[in-house]
């Protein structure tokens, strides 16, 4: 690979900051990118990297730019505000391009550019981070198992705060409501609802429906028309956002509040530090069926999410430079369902005894 040259753009945030140290850690020299030179410098000299100050709203400069690489990794979120001129750069510059999203108008968006970076000999991947890689390829491992599988759930525990980046994508979702999928179509979903108990390997949890970016990746990649997925939370949390999710929804639907709040956030949410980070550990349920009432389970217990993004993204560029894949793909469409397992320190479970 030291012919291929890559680009993190966003890389002072805070995943963008792991992602870069990992991709230094496993012998790779991405040149940093992002549009403050103050926050970008310090980053580029403790690493030893070069760097590129470069707006994304810079049309012609971003174009040129970006066509001096053989891949884009974009780390600057909230996607939905920031992918876009990103994707559009590097259709026209014939450059790969991932990001880590979970947002599922983002992940449609790519979708559709699957022709063009076809005839581009390009991959577009959106979400090589936790949880779509996870989910990803757990959702096609349960359905490759079931014959005319028509329904999907996958449920997600993790430990650990989000960062203020992931709070504030968060936060652009909750006015939208909960979505899943019905029939082929995504469809709104009493928010709040449909509380339940799921068993991971860790134990039984209390989960939600919450709108992942699975409800665009999974359908995607098994092509299940019914898909549910869920999130843990501690039961009184649980409770408490089932009563508060109507009010929540209403305000932030309020531009001028939601952008405060957001500013609130960035002042105080750090994410998860960094023994949280190599100590705390991720679950995942996956269960596929058809309507013959014929299901498969899995579990899956891997890193903490933004330790599991990091590695994982890194990964996914040495697969996309290895297998040199076209179209606007998932990432396990690219690199099958045991790609998860490649992953350190992940096990991926068909059944689960009581004392696990």
């Amino acid at each position: 690979m030291t012919d291929k040259t890559w680009m993190i753009y966003g890389a002072y945030g805070y995943t963008g900051v792991l992602v870069s140290e990992e991709a230094v850690r496993r012998g790779h020299r991405p040149v940093l990118a992002g549009r403050s030179a103050h926050k970008l410098v310090p980053l580029a000299e403790r690493l030893g990297l070069e760097y590129v100050v470069i707006d994304l709203y810079d049309e012609d400069n971003l174009s040129k730019t970006v066509a001096g690489f053989d891949l884009v990794f974009h780390a600057a979120g909230p996607f939905i505000f920031t992918s876009a001129p990103m994707v559009h750069a590097c259709l026209k510059g014939a450059t790969h391009y991932v990001d880590i999203t979970g947002e599922v108008p983002v992940f449609e968006q790519t979708f559709s550019y699957d022709e063009r970076a076809r005839q581009q000999g390009i991959v577009l991947m959106s979400g090589v981070g936790f949880d779509v890689v996870a989910t990803d390829c757990m959702a096609k491992y349960v359905a490759d198992q079931i014959s005319e599988a028509t329904q999907l759930e996958l449920a997600v525990a993790t430990l650990g705060s989000p960062s203020a980046g992931t709070t504030k994508t968060i936060l652009e979702q909750i006015p939208k409501g909960t979505l899943v999928r019905q029939n082929g179509l995504l469809v709104r979903h009493p928010s709040g609802k449909g509380m339940r108990r799921i068993r991971f390997v860790d134990g039984e949890r209390t989960v939600l429906p919450t709108t992942w970016g699975d409800l665009a990746t999974a359908y995607r990649t098994t092509g299940i028309p019914n898909i549910t997925t869920f999130m843990a939370f501690p039961e009184r949390t649980a409770a408490l956002m089932r009563l508060a999710a109507p009010l929540s929804r209403t305000l932030l639907a309020i531009g001028p509040i939601r952008r405060l709040v957001q500013k609130w956030v960035e002042k105080i949410v750090r994410g998860p530090d960094e023994r949280t980070r190599q100590t705390a550990r991720s679950y995942l349920w996956a269960r596929a069926a058809n309507a013959r009432g014929d299901e498969a389970q899995a579990w899956l217990e891997t890193l903490e999410g933004y330790h599991f993004t990091a590695v994982a993204g890194v990964r996914c560029v040495e697969r996309i430079f290895e297998m040199h894949p076209r179209g606007a793909l998932t990432p396990a469409n690219a690199f099958g369902a045991d790609f998860i397992l490649e992953i350190p320190a992940t096990k991926r479970y068909d059944h689960l005894t009581t004392s696990e």
